[in-house]
């Protein structure tokens, strides 16, 4: 018996009859794949490499994990586990005379599924040749497969089943769908209307509402609507979706993707993508010949909506020559399909010291002791990416032609440029109904979902995210009494109001609106856009203006009065995060994105924002609690005052109206915007749109407060209830006595809590069994204890070194883009395209970084 040495490039052959033996000791060991299984074959979990690399990628044939070369020792010393699959992918020169001209050629397709084909290559030159092998620790024994006449059967079973499974994060690649469409069924006999509908090139945009993305044309009665959420990920308003309900009319192709060779079409009855042979002829019906069209990036033709296409150009820096950025801190990430939002902010948090100290500094401590799972481990996954980023390993400029001649003679060594997040997305994202999805999300709410988890895993003595930690102060003051009262806060993002009426140009605003609406009434071209020129001092003075509180409760009065709050930061965090909040809502609960330019400074100064506590004069509202009004209701139901205006919002987004009057219901009356995220969360539940049952004083709801994640211990509060309390920054204990001492009435339990805001001195053992059970449900604005919370003062001026911008109508769809300052210049990260910028757009941005300036 020989052996061969794998890395010592030894190639000997073991002799016939010899495998079996061999592979008898690790025979227990040994696992077929089953349904369920996550064989993880294209990616390390410690590293990107993958079979590309030049070591390739070793997969344990009990875990299914896969390691670089670089880590495979460890897992060995870890679990004991010696028998690997042993999969690397090589690039050699075509044999002379081979036919040129077609896409390289991959040898054993079926070993490894998901790898994408390299375009730095000259296919007529190169081609693909995989190679799979038995790897036999600790002496690194090599078995070149197939071997399945030596090999005993469930080694062979197992190899192969392995090498057949499909990638674990099948579901959340879009492309995948590709290779699945069927024909409609309803595409042979639709019936088309002979209503005259005839459809213009361009120019569209939804009949219900002003919409000019993500449009559907109804290949019945050609309608064009806009979509909600489909397959491509774009968002919408659902109006195609209700047509369809009102109509049964049941294909719509998606306009701007039509092509010679086909279009993007969907059935609401079949309820997912299909095939339309007959597209041709359905389209022909409408006046469209799909030989003339072209589609364009991002769904738009080159004469469509010039003003987003203007967006799009201007913060994205297109029609200027960028230099390309390679090296440590310059690896790009690659879009898994509407994740841009992700990219850019893990391009800001790790360009922040702290949070490469926290990850990448104490990387091999995190790997060390990371679970026999690192795929489902935070730290693991968050020091694997920050390692990705900063150390240059997968951004290497190309190789002079010369060079690449030379080496390509023996065998091409692929340079690897930018990370793909898969595995990352899918961690952090788990059992999220938002971010698991392939939809486009909002990047403020991951920004918070991953200082949530950050929060929830500890990585050393210090958090990183306390960087971003400060106290807010909130001043309330009784109207008709002038007494006040003032509580803190902790919160992690400057909310700044965009001032549409401070708006430094409004006569080329009026004008260009005439413009816009003659435009399309005569179906021309729309005019150059205008956005409005707002003041960042106007902003800064909007955020720091006292607003009114709803439904106020004097406790001076001891009744409801008018009251104003005004906000100031009792602390100044190390790191200032700023977002502009340019998404809003119509009159007719639409969503839309303000387009605005404002002069964000590169220096900022909010130290007249500091805090100064209750001031001489000032008188305190006294301590005592708003009344409970416990009802008399032997059946238990008893009716309750719900905001209809706010239910009737939601109703007219399409969502059904019990579902509604429970989101509204069970959310405190806190506004449409609140019950929107509560409807978000729980849509997918069985009972959504059965009827609100209101439980009576002391009992708890059988499927709203189950819905709510209620603890069925001595009646506890509805865990989500207290996960709001807590993010408005008051202390879990303080959240639940509320919620208990009101009947689990949102609304009374804040206004409980104004007038307590001291917790009681007790513990009760029952709230302190919940918070064991919960705890990785505590939110993170939670203060820590009796030791309060954990803050960075210092001085309140800042320097901007980072900015998230988006392009698009909506949060639910466009696409983000990070500039960051780095080592004197800014960068631009647009996914894989890391470049100097020459113009970095800073009056565009949505979320900015300011770092605080030593004094």
């Amino acid at each position: 018996m020989q052996r061969a040495a794998l890395f010592r490039g030894g190639d000997a052959q073991m002799a016939a009859g010899d495998l079996g033996e061999l592979l008898v000791p690790y025979m227990p060991t040994i696992r077929v794949p089953k349904s369920g299984d996550r064989v993880y074959k294209t990616e390390c979990a410690f590293s990107y490499d993958s079979p590309d690399s030049e070591g390739g990628l070793y997969v344990c044939m009990n875990t299914f994990l896969g390691f670089g070369r670089e880590h495979i020792e460890r897992h060995y010393r870890k679990t004991g586990q010696c028998v690997f699959l042993h999969l690397k992918r090589h690039v050699i020169q075509k044999v002379p005379g081979a036919s040129g001209g077609a896409l390289p050629k991959r040898r054993n397709a079926k070993l490894f599924l998901d790898l994408e084909i390299s375009s730095d290559l000259n296919s007529d030159d190169f081609e693909y040749e995989d190679e799979a092998k038995l790897v036999i620790f600790p002496d690194h024994y090599e078995i070149s497969l197939p071997n399945i006449e030596e090999l005993p059967a469930l080694v062979t079973i197992a190899c192969d089943a392995l090498l057949s499974a499909k990638s674990p994060y099948r579901k959340q690649e879009p492309d995948s769908w590709e290779e699945e469409l069927q024909a409609s069924k309803h595409a042979k006999t639709l019936v088309q209307l002979d209503n005259g509908v005839r459809i213009p090139p361009s120019g569209w945009k939804c009949s219900k509402c002003d919409l000019r993305e993500n449009l559907w044309l109804n290949l019945t009665d050609g309608s064009v609507l806009c979509g909600k959420w489909f397959f491509d990920g774009s968002g919408g308003n659902g109006h195609a979706m209700e047509h369809y309900k009102e109509t049964g009319y049941p294909l719509a192709v998606k306009l701007g993707t039509i092509t010679p060779d086909g279009a993007d079409v969907y059935s609401f009855d079949e309820e997912e993508p299909v095939l339309d042979p007959h597209i041709a002829k359905h389209l022909a019906h409408f006046g469209i010949d799909m030989l003339q069209m072209q589609v364009t990036e991002n769904g738009l033709r080159d004469n469509d909506i010039k003003p987003r296409v203007s967006e799009w150009e201007v913060i994205q820096e297109a029609g200027v020559k960028l230099k390309p950025m390679y090296g440590p801190g310059y690896t790009g990430m690659k879009n898994l399909g509407n994740s841009c939002y992700l990219n850019a902010v893990m391009q800001a948090i790790f360009s922040i010291p702290e949070f490469q100290r926290a990850y990448v500094g104490n990387l091999p401590r995190i790997f060390d002791y990371s679970p026999l799972d690192p795929t489902q481990d935070f730290n693991t996954q968050m020091a694997k990416l920050g390692h990705g980023l900063l150390s240059g390993q997968y951004s290497k400029p190309p190789m002079k032609s010369e060079l690449i001649e030379q080496v390509m003679k023996e065998e091409h060594k692929p340079q690897h440029n930018g990370i793909s997040p898969r595995m990352f997305k899918a961690f952090i994202s788990k059992g999220h109904p938002e971010f698991s999805s392939n939809r486009q999300q909002d990047a403020q709410e991951f920004f918070l979902h991953l200082i949530n988890l950050v929060e929830r895993n500890p990585v050393g003595s210090e958090n990183p995210s306390d960087v971003f930690r400060f106290l807010v102060e909130e001043r309330t003051q009784c109207c008709q009494s002038r007494k006040v009262r003032y509580t803190e806060r902790v919160d992690y993002i400057m909310q700044l109001p965009v001032a549409m009426e401070a708006a430094t140009n409004k006569d080329e605003l009026i004008a260009y609106e005439l413009k816009r609406r003659e435009a399309e009434a005569a179906r021309r071209p729309l005019p150059e856009l205008v956005r409005a020129k707002i003041p960042f001092s106007a902003c800064l003075q909007a955020f720091s203006e006292p607003s009114n509180v709803e439904d106020f409760w004097s406790s001076a009065l001891q009744a409801k009065s008018a009251g104003v709050k005004t906000s100031r930061f009792a602390s100044f965090p190390e790191y200032l995060v700023v977002q502009i909040k340019k998404f809003t809502f119509g009159l007719d609960w639409i969503p839309k994105k303000l387009d605005v330019s404002i002069d964000m400074p590169d220096f900022l100064d909010i130290s007249h924002l500091r805090a100064r506590g209750l001031q001489p004069g000032e008188e305190e509202l006294p301590d005592i609690a708003p009344p409970i009004v416990i009802p008399d209701d032997p059946k238990g139901i008893y009716s309750l005052d719900i905001d209809e205006s706010s239910v009737m919002q939601l109703a007219e987004m399409g969502f059904p109206l019990e579902a509604c009057r429970k989101a509204v219901y069970y959310t405190g009356n806190l506004g449409a915007e609140v019950a929107f995220n509560w409807i978000i969360a729980h849509m997918e539940e069985p009972d959504f749109a059965e009827p609100l049952v209101i439980p009576a004083f002391g009992e708890v709801a059988s499927s709203g407060a189950a819905a709510l994640g209620a603890v069925g211990l001595d009646n506890q509060p509805p865990e989500e209830m207290v996960a709001i309390i807590i993010s408005m920054g008051f202390q879990r204990n303080l959240a639940i006595q509320a919620l208990k001492a009101t009947n689990n009435n949102l609304e009374r339990a804040l206004e409980w809590i104004f007038s307590h805001p001291d917790p009681e001195e007790e513990s009760d053992p029952s709230l302190d069994t919940m918070d064991m059970e919960n705890n990785a449900n505590a939110n993170i604005l939670a203060e820590t204890g009796s030791e309060g919370p954990r803050i960075k003062d210092g001085p309140g001026r800042y320097e901007l070194f980072g900015f998230i911008s988006h392009m698009g109508t909506s949060t639910m769809s466009g696409h983000y883009v990070c500039h960051l300052r780095k080592e004197g210049r800014w960068v631009i990260y647009n996914d894989l395209r890391v470049c100097a910028s020459e113009r970095p757009p800073k009056d565009l941005g949505y979320i900015y970084f300011y770092h605080r300036i030593p004094s």
